[in-house]
């Protein structure tokens, strides 16, 4: 038996980055890219290495460049992480495994460390071949919980859930983080929303500015828990925003919800340190007409666009910063 699993990317619509401070966000999944597993019964367990995780280049320049774009690790330490938490969640809920062993290997297309969830896919489609195999089920709020386990506690890597959220729920999904939900059942409130409420979308990434969202996470963490002022007033904004385009949405008002989207961003210029690369990319597509914000923690931007004629101004805009504009195939 052979087992293939497929998770997506994410692009934050708005409202992140408040998924970590108990807000609310909009996100969604798309398939243009997507990270994928596959999963058969062998002799022994084996986790098989992938391209990116190769240990001989041509040269120091490319381990230089190799590090710059995909940095230290590859995606044998999440997948290892991810079943080494998959084994503590049936341990914990006395679910008995049998003793067969497997072979898992991944693939992923997704441009990597540009806020785009990656990371996550990969382990989110690792956590859905380990339940098929296994014959194991685990309800989707606790599944998310465990992915950002994975991350956090596994991997020490700073992260929301607004992530494993939308990559378990699939498609447009509404999330509200509120902090006495979260405390009485363990996980937000996630609910699906038609994506034909959506206004055109685009999404546009730089690979060259791609950056671990550890760099802004752990900033923003250290400043919100001491209880800076700014920081805690913008986690309140973003998750306002959130709630006002949701309900713009379901209003058929989608093609307003532009200049929310710009503000989710100019929020985080404001409170956060953006490298110039990444300002430079929002405001020249917001030159064109378009709406920016960032998907994630930078190097890739998602916003709204009018016609046809402003997306091909937006991707001519881009083109000479060597950024991909893409029209998102929502899952």
């Amino acid at each position: 038996m052979i087992i293939r699993t497929t998770a997506y990317p994410r692009a934050g619509l708005v409202g992140n980055p408040s998924d970590g401070y108990f807000g609310r966000t909009l996100s969604f999944t798309f398939s243009n890219f997507s990270a994928d597993v596959t999963l058969f019964q062998s002799p022994e367990l084996e986790i098989v290495p992938s391209e990116r995780d190769h240990s001989r280049f041509e040269s120091l320049r490319r381990l230089v460049s190799d590090v710059a774009q995909y940095g230290y690790y590859g995606g044998v330490r999440l997948l290892k992480a991810a079943i080494k938490r998959f084994n503590d969640y049936c341990v914990e809920n006395r679910i008995e495994l049998d003793e067969r062993n497997f072979t898992i290997r991944y693939n992923s297309t997704i441009p990597h460390r540009v806020g785009l969830a990656g990371s996550s896919a990969i382990i989110t489609a690792c956590m859905r071949a380990l339940m098929a195999f296994y014959q194991v089920t685990i309800p989707k709020p606790a599944l998310a919980n465990i992915i950002l386990a994975i991350e956090k506690e596994e991997l020490q890597i700073a992260a929301g859930l607004q992530d494993r959220v939308a990559q378990v729920y699939q498609g447009l999904v509404y999330m509200d983080f509120d902090r006495r939900l979260m405390d009485k059942q363990g996980h937000g409130e996630y609910v699906h929303l038609d994506q034909s409420l959506l206004p055109p979308l685009y999404i546009a990434y730089q690979q060259d500015l791609a950056e671990g969202s550890e760099v802004m996470h752990s900033s923003l963490r250290e400043r919100y828990d001491r209880g800076d002022k700014d920081v805690r007033d913008a986690v309140t904004f973003w998750a306002d925003l959130a709630l006002k385009v949701r309900d713009l949405l379901v209003a058929g008002r989608g093609r307003e919800i532009g200049p929310l989207l710009d503000s989710n961003f100019d929020m985080r210029r404001r409170v956060c340190q953006i490298d110039d690369g990444n300002v430079r990319m929002v405001e020249t597509a917001r030159s064109v007409g378009a709406s920016a914000k960032f998907s994630g923690s930078g190097g890739a931007i998602v916003g709204t666009y009018a016609d046809e004629a402003m997306f091909e101004r937006l991707t001519k805009a881009l083109e000479p910063l060597d950024v991909r504009v893409i029209k998102p195939q929502i899952v």
